[in-house]
C-alpha cells in the first residue's frame, strides 16, 4: 500500500470527471428535455438490443451526462447534480426562457430547504447563490454561482 499526498490524486497523473450516468424512465422524453436546455447532443446510439446510449454536454462544460437503456440499475430521479454558472440571475432567466420550471434564486446553504434565504447572496459571495430544477424524472439539478474559485481549483 502506498501513500499519496492530498494534492497527488491517484498515481502520478490527473483525474478528470468527464461523464456522469443518470437514470431516466423515458429516454426520448429526457432527450427532448436536455435539448430544450440547449445542451449539446454528443451521441444517441443503440449498438445492440436493450442498449441505448444518449450523451449530452452542457455549454462550456468538460463533463457530460449519459442516460439511456441498459446503462444503470439506479432508480430514475435519484441523481443530484450541480451545475456551476458565473451569474445565477442570468442562468435563472435563461432557464425560465427555455420553459424550464426552475426554483427562484436563493442564498445560504442548499440543504435543508428551510435554511434557504430568498434572492442572490447580498454580498455576492461565490458559492452561496443557487437555483434548481428537476428533469422529467425528478433528477435534481442544483445551479450554483461561482465567481471566484477557492484556492486549489482551476
Amino acid at each position: 500500500m502506498s501513500s499519496t499526498s492530498n494534492d497527488a490524486g491517484i498515481g502520478e497523473g490527473e483525474m478528470h470527471l468527464e461523464n456522469d450516468v443518470i437514470a431516466v424512465s423515458d429516454v426520448d422524453r429526457s432527450k427532448e428535455f436536455y435539448e430544450r436546455l440547449g445542451w449539446r447532443l454528443d451521441d444517441d446510439a443503440a449498438p445492440m438490443d436493450g442498449l441505448r446510449i444518449v450523451q449530452f454536454t452542457p455549454p462550456g462544460s468538460a463533463c457530460s451526462i449519459t442516460f439511456g437503456l441498459g446503462l444503470t440499475t439506479a432508480a430514475p430521479g435519484s441523481a443530484q447534480t450541480v451545475l456551476v454558472v458565473p451569474d445565477i440571475e442570468a442562468a435563472h432567466k435563461d432557464l425560465v426562457g427555455r420553459g424550464i420550471d426552475v426554483v427562484d434564486v436563493w442564498h445560504g446553504p442548499p440543504f435543508p430547504v428551510e435554511a434557504r434565504q430568498p434572492g442572490r447572496d447580498p454580498e455576492g459571495a461565490s458559492y452561496r447563490s443557487f437555483c434548481s430544477f428537476n428533469d422529467p424524472d425528478g433528477n435534481v439539478w442544483l445551479v450554483q454561482e461561482v465567481t471566484t474559485r477557492l484556492p486549489g481549483r482551476v
